[in-house]
């Protein structure tokens, strides 16, 4: 393949029955995504493995082309999707998931921006606004290990490791604990503050798996480390932007286009603290796939993103 573009081979088929109008789209479940950053040391010596290096204790890096410059970059955790999962299996992602139904409970603690604040930048009301972001934090810790909250809303929690943690973190995925119980339990609140919405993505009408995903960037607080906590990842590494997208264009790092989009996105900020700093001005837009038939052919098409663009014959194959 040309790069590492995720493209599933039923698509053409389920486009064509779009546009057909014998396809009905299925309606799009919120979701949540956070871009986690640290700030890295001077770029390491290039290599010829074809994957970034897997996340290790030392947390380290290994080049995996030309495309990183010298001095200090920001990286960003991401793991690899198993290649088992019937969605974007062997994509390289950001930890995240959709929303839980209890995410909008009213009685979790919050600091950081008021809902009526998230409500505006995030474009929908108060009580999916607190949902959405609740989903963002409460994935990350999930996923990651990592937990944007703290005793109180200027505080971050230094460790979440240990089995009282390990244990709290498995009866949220197994949706026995709510969030907002997990916050209560622990003493915490969390730190809205902490992080900033980048970008938001909706699943093309045409496949069976839906989300309406708001993209989120967040700096790793001081004191926690990242780790391999979800079920449906077989690896997690720490990576530069300019890394990941070289990886990406050779084709040997398989992404869906809203990850490559926001990878080349970070590439341009050369701290985390900057990044951050810059999600408040991002276009919220959502960002929707377009197909449609031109001079007998399907073209699927992402507005504001070319690069992504397919022309698929009558026939089936690919350009």
């Amino acid at each position: 393949m040309a790069n590492g573009q995720w493209y599933p081979p039923e698509w053409p088929e389920r486009i064509r029955a779009l546009s057909e109008g014998t396809l009905t789209p299925v309606v799009p479940r919120r979701a949540a995504t956070v871009m986690l950053l640290k700030d890295t040391g001077p770029e390491p010596a290039e290599t010829t493995d074809p994957e970034p290096a897997e996340h290790t204790g030392s947390e380290s890096l290994k080049g995996t082309g030309t495309g990183g410059s010298g001095g200090s970059r920001p990286a960003v955790h991401m793991l690899r999707r198993r290649a088992s999962m019937a969605f974007a299996g062997g994509a390289y992602a950001y930890p995240g998931g959709g929303v839980d139904p209890r995410d909008d409970d009213h009685h979790v603690r919050w600091a950081g921006p008021t809902r009526a604040w998230w409500a505006s930048r995030l474009g929908v009301d108060e009580a999916s606004a607190q949902a959405i972001v609740c989903a963002a934090v409460r994935e990350t810790y999930e996923e990651a290990g990592v937990l944007l909250a703290g005793p109180t809303a200027d505080t971050v929690v230094g460790d979440t490791t240990g089995e009282d943690w390990e244990s709290d973190r498995a009866a949220l995925v197994a949706r026995d604990l709510s969030f907002a119980e997990f916050l209560d339990r622990r003493g915490l609140v969390l730190r809205s503050d902490l992080l900033g919405a980048w970008t938001r993505w909706i699943t093309p009408e045409f496949e069976p798996r839906r989300y309406d995903t708001f993209f989120f960037v967040a700096v790793l607080p001081e004191g926690q480390r990242t780790r391999n906590a979800s079920t449906e990842a077989d690896r997690t590494v720490w990576i530069r932007p300019a890394e990941a997208m070289d990886g990406y264009d050779r084709g040997d790092l398989l992404m869906m286009p809203p990850t490559i989009a926001t990878l080349r996105q970070l590439g341009a900020y050369g701290s985390a603290a900057e990044a951050l700093a810059a999600a408040p001005g991002r276009d919220m837009t959502p960002v929707l796939a377009q197909a449609r038939l031109v001079d007998g052919e399907l073209v699927l098409s992402w507005p504001g993103h070319d690069e992504f663009t397919k022309h698929i014959p009558t026939g089936g194959a690919s350009a």
